[in-house]
């Protein structure tokens, strides 16, 4: 791919809101990712990419605080923010959909939408009458207990929740992970109307021909580390490519 960069840290634009710098991470007894670097600009969606167990979502985890780097730098808006607790993290406008949602399953959807807004505080009002036009099917089943939906209605909810939070920063954990191929649609056209809002986001995305048709650029990490990045925008990468280069 001759727009890729193999082993070189990509240049930091003056426009970034998010810059990791060296990070090292784990759990205990093992450690997953060496020397990331990674920064993400206002506006932009970058993709993260990787085989399974490449630890990219050890990257989210750190980046919302789940997960306490062992070192490096993690700077937000300018100011350090790693080692601290996720609800510090939250409320700095960087916010995490998980790939397992953490919803509240027996509450309603509305219930579960207004818990987004709890930690940051904000008009909620406004924010609901917000959520419920980017989310009209959520809208009409407001009342619902959220065990009662589809996955890919769940999925609805927990971007709905997160945008209750007003975020400056959305990480995306396998957006269209396990849905049938209709929300997959679905929920692309959805992320996309958030990139049109300008929402900078950065996500883990294992369908491929999504993640290409969404970001404007993307690193591909392997055994925890980012070993290429890529400018979409170029226009010169395929999916094939793609494929072979995280796998082989």
């Amino acid at each position: 791919m001759s727009d890729a960069q193999s082993g070189v840290k990509p240049d930091v634009r003056s426009d970034a809101m998010l810059v990791a710098r060296a990070v090292e991470a784990g759990y205990p007894g093992k450690q997953i990712l060496f020397g990331v670097d990674l920064h993400v600009a206002r506006s932009e969606v970058v993709a993260l990419l990787g085989a399974n167990g490449s630890g990219k979502s050890t990257v989210l985890n750190t980046l919302s605080g789940f997960v306490r780097p062992q070192a490096g730098s993690i700077a937000f808006d300018g100011e350090e923010i790693a080692g601290r607790p996720p609800h510090l993290v939250f409320r700095r406008g960087i916010i995490q959909v998980s790939q397992a949602r953490d919803l509240f399953t027996d509450m309603s959807v509305e219930d579960n939408l207004r818990l987004g807004a709890w930690v940051r505080g904000g008009a909620v009002a406004e924010l609901l009458d917000s959520v419920y036009r980017s989310f009209p099917r959520l809208a009409e089943r407001r009342r619902q207990q959220v065990r009662l939906m589809s996955g890919g209605e769940q999925q609805m909810v927990a971007l709905g929740r997160a945008l209750m939070g007003s975020p400056k920063l959305l990480l995306l954990d396998e957006p269209s992970g396990g849905l049938a191929p209709a929300f997959v649609n679905e929920i692309a056209a959805i992320i996309k109307a958030l990139k049109a809002r300008g929402i900078a986001m950065m996500m883990i995305e294992q369908n491929i021909k999504l993640a290409l048709s969404i970001a404007d650029r993307f690193l591909i990490l392997r055994n925890g580390r980012v070993s290429e990045h890529h400018d979409t925008r170029a226009g010169r990468a395929s999916e094939e490519e793609i494929v072979r280069s995280i796998y082989l």
